[in-house]
Order: C-alpha cells, then structure tokens, then sequence
C-alpha cells in the first residue's frame, strides 16, 4: 500500500485533497512540482545535491535576494517581454518603454513639488547631473500632478534602507510634477554595481560561470489618476556592461543621453553653481484600461497587497 513509484507519489503529491485548495495555486504547484521531480530524475540528481540546494535555498532567503535572484535568472525580465508582447496584440505599444523594478524600491520616500535635490549635504559625490523633463500623456499632452518616485545607488554602488551607513531614505524622492507636467532633479550619475560578495546570490553565479555586474542605473515607478503605472529604468550611457547586464535589463529608448558642460543659469535653486551634466527625459504614460492598471504601488506591493 506504502510502495509508492514516482509517478504514483507525484499524483499523490499535486492530487490529494484538491476539492479543499485554490485551482489556480493547484495549477500552478502541480506543474512546479512535476517539473522538479522529472528533473530530479533525469539528470539524476544525489541526496547530497538535493540538500545543499535546500540549503542555498535557506541562506538565500535570511539573506533577502530572491529578488536578486528572479532578476538574475531572467524572470523579471521575462515577464516584463511576456507583458510587451501581450500589449503588441493589443495594440498598446506607445509610451516609455518598462524595465524591472528590482528589488530595492523602499515606498514613501519624501515627497517635493517640481524640483528637489537627492544628493544631500554639500560633499561632491560624483559628475553632478541635474536630471529633468516631463510627464506626458501618448497625446503629449503634460500630467499636472503626476508623481515621479525615483531611486538610485549610492557612489560605491549601495542603497539605502539596505546600507546602514546611509541615513533612512538617501537619494530616494517622490516628485509631484507641476502644471506642465514637468519634474527636476539633482544628484550624480551614479556607477555600476556588482552583486554582494560571498553571498548565496554569488555562490550560485560563479558556479554557473556569470559575472553579476549591472551597469549604471536610475529607478523610477511613475504614476498618475487614469494613467498605466510606469516601472522603468534608466541607464547611464559608456557602462562596461550596458549591453551585458546581470539582469538583462538595458533596453532601447531608456538610454539617457547626457549635455555636458551645461551651465548652471536657471538651476539656482537646487545649489548648482558651476558647469553640470544636464539629462533630459520625458515619461510617456499609457492611459489605463482599469483601476487597477493605474494603482499607485510597486509591483510586489501591488501583487500581495
């Protein structure tokens, strides 16, 4: 009664008590499972292989980098290809481009109106950069009110929330445009990163023989009342590894384009003085479909909230 074969245990396992569960999650589990065990079976796969997984597994999770994982393996972006390909068949493929969100967005970053600075305190940092443009609708019509929240990487290529050398919410913002629909920031543009170092993430990457570089970046979750939530990033252009990103994330139309030397007439109240790189970018916004297309959350928020 207790002999099980493989398979008659995998219908146990996926079957037993399916009248009491979720369809979907039942669904979903069963495929999972079935795939693991076939391939525990066809590349043979040992005991001893099996635990040290589960202890990876274990580490991985009291370290909190799924999410570096999930980018690293290409499932971020795997969705984000799935939902570009759903919206060509939809017929919805104007606006700014999306790109994965990552998995170091902290909500409720400091909220200013048109223009603030993310570099606090009076240390250059870095190549000042005043980063500006609008929020536009696909009709370029401006969005008054738009919030533009923004998030970028320290100068040795940390954030915070995940540093504890910096204070609660650095170079994190929330920008409300003004009735043009215009934002302006300024930082420095901020350097590449590698994943951290004797960690899970980078055991299972120099197993598999992968660097775990990401070039040069700026985060960005825009939203607006009617208007598609926009997930983006943007990537500094000359980065070694823009075109060989860990995370696969470098995507056309979100290259910025940099004005050197620009000067710093006009600028005086975010402190600039002297000559700055000027990065100008416009969000181009999608109207949304529903309610929930438009809620003003990011993406793990919107998905267990």
């Amino acid at each position: 009664m207790n002999e099980l074969t493989q398979a008659q245990l995998l219908e146990r396992v996926t079957e037993s008590n399916r009248p009491n569960g979720n369809p979907r999650v039942q669904k979903i589990v069963a495929r999972i499972t079935g795939d693991l065990f076939r391939a525990i079976d066809d590349l043979d796969i040992s005991p001893d292989e099996f635990w040290a997984g589960v202890d990876w597994l274990t580490r991985l999770g009291q370290t909190g980098q799924y999410g570096l994982i999930t980018a690293g393996l290409g499932f971020d972006r795997l969705l984000d290809i799935r939902g570009d390909e759903a919206d060509r068949r939809a017929g919805r493929t104007a606006g700014t481009p999306r790109a994965i969100e990552g998995p170091l967005y902290i909500p409720g970053a400091p909220l200013s109106k048109f223009e603030v600075r993310l570099d606090e305190g009076d240390t250059q940092r870095g190549e000042l950069m005043v980063m500006e443009g609008r929020v536009v609708s696909i009709d370029g019509k401006p969005v008054a009110g738009a919030i533009v929240d923004v998030w970028h990487a320290n100068e040795i290529g940390r954030y915070s929330h995940f540093d504890p050398d910096q204070p609660e919410y650095a170079l994190r913002r929330r920008i409300e445009t003004d009735a043009q629909g215009r934002y302006r920031f300024r930082s420095f543009l901020p350097p590449g990163y590698a994943i951290p170092p004797n960690s899970p993430t980078s055991e299972l990457f120099a197993a598999i023989g992968r660097h775990g570089n990401r070039p040069a970046h700026i985060h960005f979750l825009v939203t607006a009342p009617g208007l598609r939530t926009l997930t983006t990033q943007v990537n500094v252009p000359g980065d070694t590894f823009i075109d060989d990103d860990f995370a696969f994330a470098t995507r056309d139309g979100l290259i910025l384009e940099l004005e050197k030397n620009t000067p710093p007439a006009g600028y005086a109240s975010l402190g600039v003085t002297s000559a700055f790189t000027r990065v100008p970018f416009d969000f181009v916004m999608q109207p949304a479909v529903d309610e929930d297309e438009s809620a003003p959350q990011a993406r793990l928020a919107r998905a267990v909230g």
